[in-house]
């Protein structure tokens, strides 16, 4: 079927190089729509975008791209969603930078959903990863849909709990929508195009290089309506997206962790700056005014002997390696490494780098 002819003039202005999207918003005020754009002389094009791109434009410079778009767009899966478009998500239209085009793959109904941002380390510890999921979970069977970034760790654990809730996840991508990166999550990214959606504002065949990514960011906190930051270590690159989140006037909540552990450091100060801390996902729905959905009554946990119990005890929620926590429960090495171990393997513990145990709470 040929493409229509109005998205055909937003693509190749979309994939012309060197444009970008403020060069295009650019020109869409200065002549009202991309066949205007395109008919317009180069002298009048340069005057908005330099002579250099003005040629591209008026030359087609990239009709490899187009062409390439538009065979992407012959499997129904696949979207594209301009400005223009009624089906744009409307929450991004409140950022200062649009992306005039956006390539979806999947459910777009997913991306106008009242949604929560979930992000974090993609070192994330197994506490971080049972938070991001179990948040990630309730918060999408109460009507949010959950948006991250594809990313190892908090990310990944995040799209997880959203899909396994009611209301799905997103996943905003830093390639073109037809690249999955990393490629440890392609099982993920085709689960959220069947079950919720990924989107990108890169041209397709883009791959995925550093200066995409705090771009990305701002497509992830702009799609939702407040972002949470589950574990970030001082530098992380959550703090981006936290950032940006309370510059496009979104909420900011934060996870507490350890005073010991460098990924708590980051949560630590975006509660100092003023991000909501957070125990519970029933605290953000609070501040969202959004009811929390009933909760179903879990399966009747595996017993736990009095050994084990007495050394979860012990362990507490600190950081704790095993010659403290032999002295604290008083266990023979060969029984308290049996008892590790077994815990593990029921998910009750996990061992960090560097040897140290941390207890996972669900």
């Amino acid at each position: 079927m040929p493409l229509d002819p109005e998205i055909s003039a937003w693509l190749r202005l979309s994939v012309t190089p060197g444009l970008g999207g403020d060069g295009l918003r650019r020109l869409l005020a200065a002549f009202g729509d991309p066949s205007r754009v395109l008919a317009a002389s180069r002298g009048a094009l340069a005057q908005h975008v330099g002579d250099a791109i003005a040629v591209a434009v008026r030359e087609n410079r990239n009709a490899e791209g187009l062409a390439k778009a538009e065979a992407w767009l012959e499997d129904p899966a696949n979207r594209v969603l301009t400005l223009a478009d009624p089906r744009y998500p409307p929450r991004l239209l409140e950022i200062p930078d649009p992306p005039p085009l956006l390539y979806a793959k999947g459910s777009i109904e997913h991306l106008s959903r009242p949604a929560l941002a979930i992000v974090g380390s993609r070192n994330a510890t197994a506490q971080g990863m049972a938070n991001a999921e179990a948040f990630a979970r309730t918060l999408s069977d109460a009507g949010l849909a959950i948006v991250s970034g594809l990313a190892l760790g908090a990310d990944t654990a995040a799209h997880r709990g959203g899909l396994a809730g009611a209301s799905g996840s997103v996943a905003v991508l830093g390639t073109g929508a037809d690249i999955v990166y990393p490629a440890r999550n392609r099982a993920l990214a085709h689960q959220l195009a069947e079950q919720g959606a990924l989107v990108s504002e890169f041209p397709l065949g883009t791959r995925p290089l550093s200066g995409n990514f705090p771009r990305r960011n701002r497509l992830i906190s702009g799609l939702a309506l407040g972002c949470l930051v589950v574990e970030a270590a001082a530098d992380s690159g959550s703090l981006i997206t936290a950032r940006l989140a309370a510059e496009q006037g979104r909420e900011v909540f934060a996870i507490p962790g350890s005073i010991h552990s460098p990924l708590a450091k980051g949560c630590h100060a975006l509660i100092k700056q003023g991000a909501k801390l957070v125990e519970s996902a029933r605290d953000i729905l609070e501040e969202l005014q959004i009811p929390a959905p009933a909760l179903s009554t879990p399966a009747a946990a595996a017993e736990i002997d009095a050994s084990a119990r007495g050394l979860l005890a012990a362990l507490g929620d600190e950081l704790c390696d095993r010659d403290t926590l032999a002295t604290r429960c008083g266990l023979p090495p060969a029984e308290l490494s049996a008892l590790l171990t077994r815990l593990e393997i029921d998910g009750e513990i996990a061992t960090l780098p560097g040897g140290l145990i941390q207890r996972v709470r669900r």
